[in-house]
């Protein structure tokens, strides 16, 4: 065990002299804040679900599927929290954006290279999105996009285990309830994830209407084209054949 550092300090221990300095408007108006404070605080929490669903994914691998299902289970809190910040930007009225949106450039919420890199390790794997990054961002999307995804290791799972079919699983719940547990799991994953899509629908629509988005994004149009998407379709499929 390592011993605590003599001297370690709250703000020492968390950085804040640079986690704190790292909010800089690039216009002087008061609303500009908010706004870097919220997408600064969604890299964040990307950040922690990268690392839940690495750690999950390693133990899946190895049939630990108990300690697996706690790392899902704050993935799907911290979606959680990450679709009520969006009405903490909704305080953001038309006029408030439009006063500093010029200073965001070409800059866009389309290239997080961390959202991309999530939805790949879900399992969600669309290389076009590669051409949106560069340097260190495409290598580590080109290396999520390669390797086994969370779907594909709960996948090979099922099959070791021998069952046939994810609705085999369910038809069958009382047998197959680890993997059964585990497809619920990510069902949650996936709920939560289009919540956070139609909330984010409806954020920009209403700061920015249908106006074409930063960096040239089609704004409210893209978005709403994903809505539909899931990142464990099959799961949602077999519930019409059950």
């Amino acid at each position: 065990m390592t011993a605590t550092p003599a001297g370690m300090t709250y703000a020492d221990y968390l950085h804040l002299p640079q986690l704190l300095s790292a909010q800089q408007p690039l216009s002087s108006l008061h609303d500009e804040l908010l706004f870097i404070v919220i997408h600064q605080t969604k890299e964040l929490w990307l950040k922690q679900m990268l690392h839940e669903v690495s750690l999950a994914i390693s133990l899946i691998a190895e049939n630990r599927f108990a300690e697996a299902y706690k790392a899902l289970a704050r993935v799907s809190r911290i979606q959680s929290v990450m679709t009520l910040s969006w009405d903490v930007l909704a305080t953001l009225t038309p006029v408030d954006y439009s006063r500093f949106r010029d200073v965001l450039g070409t800059s866009s919420g389309f290239q997080s290279a961390q959202f991309r890199e999530l939805e790949y390790r879900f399992g969600i794997k669309d290389p076009r999105f590669l051409d949106y990054h560069r340097g260190e961002d495409r290598t580590r999307l080109e290396s999520a996009l390669a390797a086994p995804s969370l779907w594909d290791v709960c996948d090979q799972a099922r099959r070791r285990a021998g069952a046939d079919s994810w609705l085999a699983v369910y038809q069958d719940a009382d047998r197959w309830f680890d993997l059964y547990e585990m497809a619920e799991k990510l069902v949650d994953i996936d709920d939560a994830l289009a919540g956070w899509r139609h909330k984010h629908v409806l954020t920009v629509e209403r700061i920015i209407g249908g106006k074409t988005g930063t960096g040239g994004s089609a704004g409210v149009a893209y978005l709403q084209s994903t809505l539909s998407k899931r990142a464990f379709p099959e799961l949602w499929k077999l519930r019409t054949e059950l």
